[in-house]
């Protein structure tokens, strides 16, 4: 898989490359699923986190939405609209 383009802007350079690493996976993987599935995923989601030692601080998840937002298509941009509802509505 291609690495993309989000990844290599700037504004997330000081992020450690597993964390990027993580939320690829995590785009990749969440793409297709509808809004009833995302709550679910999401909740497995963060026990991977979890096990896996990764964290992320509030403002690095608003630069790291800003930043994939920037670089996604429609479909992608309807995924994150989809999970960022679902981790609202927890």
């Amino acid at each position: 898989m291609e690495r993309p383009k989000w990844m290599d802007d700037p504004a997330v350079a000081h992020i450690a490359p597993e964390k990027l690493d993580f939320l690829q996976a995590l785009v990749f993987e969440s793409r297709g699923l509808s809004q009833k599935e995302m709550f679910p995923f999401l909740m497995s989601i963060m026990k991977r986190a979890k096990t896996q030692n990764i964290t992320f601080q509030e403002n690095e998840m608003n630069l790291l939405i800003q930043t994939i937002k920037k670089y996604s298509s429609e479909a992608e941009l309807s995924t994150i609209e989809k999970m960022l509802a679902a981790k609202t509505k927890k």
